[in-house]
């Protein structure tokens, strides 16, 4: 009895610690779930009647109150391999932005993330997510750079009817959601539009710099703190 107590004192309160860590962690399809009627609602009203300066301080209310913070799910894509491919693979922080076919990239967008990617090589890893079928999506994936992954869901097939109702039809697209390494969700943004008439080297550094100053805000400073701290312990 004297070593179960000793065992209880030494474990027990580091076990406690644990479950109420597991019990303290949300997950984004959660807060979906509690707040996102709410969210629609207002939304809703909002562009009904054309402010939608209103709309977008409801977007980033919710996003910043309700989503952020929050951990990704473990939601589940299509490679172009064939290939089931899970958020969870990914062991970097993640920049994830979604598309379709029919979803017009704005203006600057792609060769700001291609350079991007090329950056941070190694740092992040940049997914692609398109609500497409394979082969429209093995066209657009041209445009991507290598050092970014491009992967899809086919809601023809009824394939993916999960990750669809919730990535695609919660907030829309194109959107973006950036991951630290355990897949918290440390920022969501919508997409930067240039004016029409503007042009394409301006385009691609509107976009550039919001990005860049987005990632190394949110995920840069992550990587390199526990990246010195493994150093330190190796």
């Amino acid at each position: 009895m004297r070593k179960l107590l000793l065992v209880f004192l030494f474990i027990g309160p580091s076990v406690f610690s644990q479950q109420e860590n597991l019990q303290e962690k949300s997950f984004f399809t959660q807060e979906l779930y509690m707040h996102l009627s709410d969210y629609n609602r207002k939304a809703d009203l909002a562009y009904r009647f054309n402010d939608y300066e209103k709309g977008k301080q409801l977007f980033e209310n919710f996003t910043n109150d309700h989503l952020e913070g929050s951990y990704m799910d473990n939601f589940k894509f299509q490679s172009l391999k064939k290939k089931e491919v899970n958020l969870y693979d990914y062991d970097k922080p993640v920049f994830l932005i979604t598309y379709a076919s029919w979803c017009i990239p704005s203006k600057g967008e792609i060769p700001a993330l291609n350079e991007l990617a090329s950056e941070y090589t190694g740092k992040i890893d940049f997914v692609v997510l398109f609500w497409d079928k394979k082969d429209k999506v093995k066209e657009l994936a041209q445009q991507f750079s290598s050092d970014i992954s491009v992967v899809y869901v086919d809601e023809s097939k009824n394939n993916g009817a999960y990750v669809v109702r919730q990535l695609k039809h919660s907030l829309g697209l194109p959107t973006c959601f950036l991951l630290d390494k355990d897949k918290k969700i440390m920022d969501i943004r919508r997409s930067v539009f240039p004016p029409m008439h503007t042009g394409e080297e301006t385009a691609y550094r509107e976009n550039y710099i919001a990005l860049e100053t987005s990632i190394s805000k949110n995920l840069v400073k992550e990587y390199d703190e526990v990246y010195a701290d493994n150093i330190q312990v190796e």
